[in-house]
């Protein structure tokens, strides 16, 4: 991966999509090490997190590399970017948390947004796709909005792109997936207190 080019792209726009980030035999190793048992998402996050299948109906299952290799080797990459992008832009990036995620026929995921400014330590989002053979009539689509909540794209889902936003900037949804789907979100974040005391993950 080119990461002038793709830093250069979150700087000057706040994203960008990575297209063969992995090959198609890389995501295969990944979806290998998809799990048995899931959890249905929620929304908020510690004391404040539910569930509300109005708003998302993914279920997760937050990683480690105890997954297995393929999955070590993916956060090991992340570790390469997150590295990179404190290099290049300055982000302060400290940690990076992750899960697969999940979307049987008929889940989606409403508008949101995976932070907001001065509320989150999430800085940097990725989403990574483990669908290969996707097709447009599978659905599932991630539609983006601007700052402004304007319609600015549809992505597919397709295998081996990574996409990346800035967290606060840009709304986004899932569209309903009319194939099972499989990904990874995650998130870059900077540390949100003081006192020398590290922010709990998730």
């Amino acid at each position: 991966m080119d990461y002038n080019a793709v830093m250069d792209a979150i700087y000057t726009r706040g994203w960008v999509i990575v297209d063969d980030f992995l090959s198609s035999a890389e995501v295969d190793l990944l979806r290998a090490c998809l799990p048995d048992e899931w959890q249905q998402a929620g929304i908020g996050r510690e004391g404040q997190h539910r569930g509300n299948t109005d708003i998302r109906r993914d279920q997760i299952h937050w990683l480690d590399g105890d997954l297995g290799a393929p999955v070590a080797a993916y956060l090991a990459r992340m570790e390469s970017l997150r590295i990179a992008a404190n290099r290049m832009l300055m982000l302060g990036l400290f940690d990076y948390e992750a899960h697969f995620a999940r979307y049987r026929p008929g889940d989606f995921y409403a508008t949101h947004r995976d932070a907001f400014a001065g509320r989150s330590n999430r800085r940097l989002t990725s989403v990574f796709y483990l669908n290969n053979g996707w097709q447009p009539d599978d659905g599932g689509l991630l539609r983006v909005y601007d700052d402004g909540e304007q319609h600015l794209m549809d992505i597919s889902p397709k295998g081996g792109r990574l996409v990346l936003f800035l967290s606060e900037e840009f709304p986004h949804e899932v569209l309903a997936a009319r194939q099972e789907r499989y990904s990874i979100a995650g998130w870059f974040r900077v540390n949100g207190t003081a006192l020398d005391r590290v922010d709990p993950p998730r």
